[in-house]
């Protein structure tokens, strides 16, 4: 049997369901204190797949965030559900950074570990970009497969079914390699009740900046060229509608009447 070594990138989150006028600083960041804090959704699918190739493979599974000392939380939640190691990189040299930062930091940590594996959620619900998890990959010349639904392994070669959106794709790729999983992966399995008494209390592992040979200056605000000028709440509301037969003669009123409105056209 084959030993995998996974690391897992997860994050702590706001909560954006519950975005308030508050959510905000002045300076463009997220106003993290006004929030409450979760673990992604999806780097919750990303450690589930890990604990499966350690389950079905065997190996280790380590998890890391970069984050406030408060971030602890979800290490904790990570060990509670079978991860075997708990990272968190925290330093102020980190404030601020955006997409590009944060996975040059992530990088950072990650070589650290060596992998065979690396997951990562699809991603992040505060910034929706999906971009970190690919930028981590790049930085480590490894390579990456997204929206990843199901994984095999035979020996170095991974086999991974993926979404493309009109479909699925089943591609192969040599190991080490990096992977954003989505929810149809499945969803993390529950704790452990031996972990959650062993790891309630669990101080994980505290790396800084110069801990992982990190630059300053691709840390933090220097390394972020991203700037956000406003975040709000948009909420949907319902107002008129108009029903539209099923037929070739009530669609084609609809669109003679979105025509003439200049809706199209």
């Amino acid at each position: 049997m084959n030993r995998y070594n996974c690391v897992v990138c997860i994050k702590q989150v706001p909560d954006t369901k519950k975005v308030t006028g508050d959510a905000m600083k002045a300076d463009g960041t997220i106003n993290r204190a006004a929030l409450p804090a979760i673990f992604n959704p999806e780097d919750r699918n990303a450690l589930e797949a890990a604990l499966k190739v350690k389950e079905t493979y065997g190996g280790t599974v380590t998890v890391i965030t970069m984050g406030l000392p408060a971030a602890k939380a979800i290490l904790r939640e990570a060990l509670m559900c079978g991860a075997d190691r708990a990272v968190l990189v925290t330093d102020r040299k980190a404030a601020g950074s955006d997409t590009l930062a944060t996975s040059y930091i992530l990088s950072q940590a990650v070589k650290k570990f060596s992998p065979d594996l690396v997951f990562c959620g699809r991603q992040a619900i505060d910034g929706d970009t999906a971009q970190t998890g690919p930028q981590i990959g790049e930085k480590l010349d490894c390579a990456v497969v997204t929206y990843l639904e199901k994984l095999e392994l035979d020996g170095d070669t991974a086999i991974a079914t993926r979404d493309i959106g009109t479909g699925v794709e089943t591609c192969r790729a040599k190991l080490p390699a990096l992977f954003t999983v989505t929810e149809r992966f499945g969803d993390l399995r529950p704790y452990e009740m031996r972990r959650v008494m062993k790891f309630k209390n669990a101080e994980p592992e505290t790396l800084s900046c110069d801990d992982i040979g990190c630059e300053a200056g691709r840390c933090g605000f220097a390394g972020s060229p991203t700037s956000v000028n406003k975040i709000e709440s948009v909420v949907l509301a319902g107002g008129e509608f108009q029903e539209v037969p099923a037929t070739d003669e009530g669609i084609g009123a609809l669109v003679a009447g979105l025509i003439k409105d200049h809706t199209i056209g």
